[in-house]
């Protein structure tokens, strides 16, 4: 039996067979007859299509006319099913690692900020053709893992298998990758990741790594692996890092270990020029020596009473600790004030540096490793040190992609970011604050880091009602607005600005005086004659 949906091919078919039936029936066929034939097939209505079933015998067994509207009805239904079906595959309450979206990689203008250049962890890059290089020392580090704990490898399968689902809803939208293929990436994936966090802290070479290796050492490479592991399309959910490293210790519910180690391995990545100090290196290392302890006080976890998601969650939480506690960010919250849509001329917080100056307004360097921490008080705006690298601009676009697409997260780091690009207009602006010990960088000119922040927040949804700096920002606007503090300004930098110009203006005043008092003495002598 056979089912035939092309039009020619079909009209073509019933012409073959209405001859045949012809010629054996001995009725005799007009000459127009074929030509009628096709005629009528090749003019159907284009919003039909027909379909005969055939039997092995060539007899017509079922005839349907099939409009178009019906095909495009099915097509619906078809759509509305697969969406049914994503919503029950999709737990979004779960989800935590996501695809960077559109708006934002379209508008940076290097797609190298978030997409890694060395190394792939998770699905989203698995398998791409540039990085499969590193493949072989993932299984090295692998290898080296099962050589130094003694395990067979079906451990740390089985204990990947047992919560695939739940790795599977973290990340967005449905991963193509087999049940077997997933297992094995979360191995690979995590071990070598934690193989580089143990590294950092307790030595390469301690773990059995020679001190020429190519990867496993903390040298040229090591940065570039830093930079890809920091990127939100290129995590791994922290609960299995966990696991795999209680695997690796013999305490399975150890939790807290692998968060501290990734702060000391992402240290050379921090915003600051204030790296972890030699007391919690100590303190990290005791942990370490003491892994197989199960008492808390063995453990130095600074995030132990706020979890985290994954390696580039527990970044930021490091950067922001201690910081604004701001009230949970829930949807009927968001939207019940007025004008909460984002609009571009509403992200203005502040005026640059330039306008600030004439304003009389100062600027001085704090000394704190919180670099968010901005004060204001009596004209002089304080500001912690800003250290900028070539690795700052993925690592900040990283973190601004987090909070945008996290509901549940915090804008506390794109208000700071905000904050920085309206204070930043231009090279002399950048210039004044590294004169002013505020901003550090690594890069060719104050131009370059300008640029960085001024593209750096194109497109981002934010509404400054929602920034911690909005308090502050209003302080310094109404300073800035109050004229008498723009005239003292000017005063001090026309008559005040060096010494001789001091010297210009009290001779100046004292010669006013002198001639005031020779004017007032001459008209009291002629009114009052000796």
């Amino acid at each position: 039996m056979v089912a035939v949906f092309n039009k020619e091919l079909l009209s073509w078919y019933l012409i073959t067979l209405k001859l045949k039936e012809t010629l054996e029936s001995g009725i005799p066929s007009s000459p127009n007859s074929s030509e009628t034939l096709v005629q009528q097939k090749l003019q159907q209505e284009p919003s039909e299509s027909l379909k005969i079933t055939i039997n092995e015998n060539g007899e017509i067994l079922h005839e349907e006319v099939a409009s178009a509207e019906s095909e495009w009805l099915i097509s619906i239904t078809e759509k509305l099913d697969q969406a049914c079906e994503d919503d029950v595959i999709t737990s979004w309450d779960k989800l935590s690692i996501f695809k960077i979206p559109h708006y934002l990689r379209d508008n940076c203008g290097d797609d190298k900020a978030y997409v890694p250049q060395v190394v792939s962890l998770g699905p989203y890059h698995h398998g791409k053709r540039r990085l499969r290089q590193m493949e072989r020392h993932k299984w090295r580090s692998l290898n080296h893992v099962l050589g130094r704990t003694n395990h067979d490898i079906r451990l740390y399968l089985d204990s990947m298998r047992k919560i695939e689902e739940m790795v599977r809803s973290c990340y967005e939208g449905t991963i193509s990758l087999s049940s077997n293929e997933i297992v094995e990436m979360l191995v690979l994936d995590g071990c070598f990741v934690l193989e580089l966090f143990r590294g950092a802290t307790e030595g390469f070479t301690q773990l059995g790594y020679s001190r020429n290796d190519p990867v496993f050492a903390m040298r040229g490479l090591m940065h570039s692996i830093q930079r890809d592991m920091i990127m939100l399309e290129n995590q791994l959910p922290l609960f299995v890092l966990d696991r795999l490293l209680g695997i690796q210790l013999g305490n399975p519910n150890k939790k807290g270990l692998v968060a501290t180690l990734a702060l000391r391995f992402f240290d050379p990545l921090m915003p600051t020029d204030e790296p972890l100090t030699k007391n919690d290196r100590n303190k990290l290392q005791s942990s370490l020596k003491n892994k197989t302890t199960t008492t808390a006080t063995t453990t130095f976890d600074p995030l132990s009473d706020q979890g985290g998601l994954h390696c580039l969650d527990v970044f930021r939480r490091s950067l922001l600790r201690r910081g604004p506690q701001p009230e949970p960010r829930n949807w009927i919250k968001r939207w019940s004030h007025t004008r909460r849509v984002a609009d571009k001329r509403r992200q203005q917080l502040i005026h640059c540096v330039t306008e600030l100056k004439e304003a009389g307004i100062k600027f001085k360097k704090r000394k704190t490793d919180r670099f968010w921490d901005i004060k204001f008080k009596d004209g002089i705006l304080r500001m912690p040190r800003l250290l900028i690298h070539d690795g700052t601009k993925s690592l900040f676009l990283n973190l601004i992609a987090f909070e945008q697409c996290h509901l549940e997260c915090s804008n506390d780091f794109t208000s700071y970011v905000i904050f920085m690009d309206n204070l930043i207009n231009s090279p002399a602006d950048v210039g004044y604050l590294h004169y002013n010990g505020i901003i550090e960088h690594w890069l060719g000119s104050d131009a370059e880091v300008a640029d960085l922040f001024n593209k750096l927040c194109q497109e981002v949804v934010f509404d400054i009602n929602d920034s911690y700096l909005s308090p502050l920002s209003e302080a310094v606007n109404l300073y800035y607005n109050h004229r008498w503090n723009t005239w003292c300004a000017s005063l001090r930098h026309n008559y005040f600005s060096n010494p001789w110009a001091i010297i210009s203006f009290v001779a100046a005043v004292v010669l006013l005086l002198l001639t005031f008092a020779q004017t007032y003495y001459s008209i009291y002598g002629y009114y009052r004659p000796a």
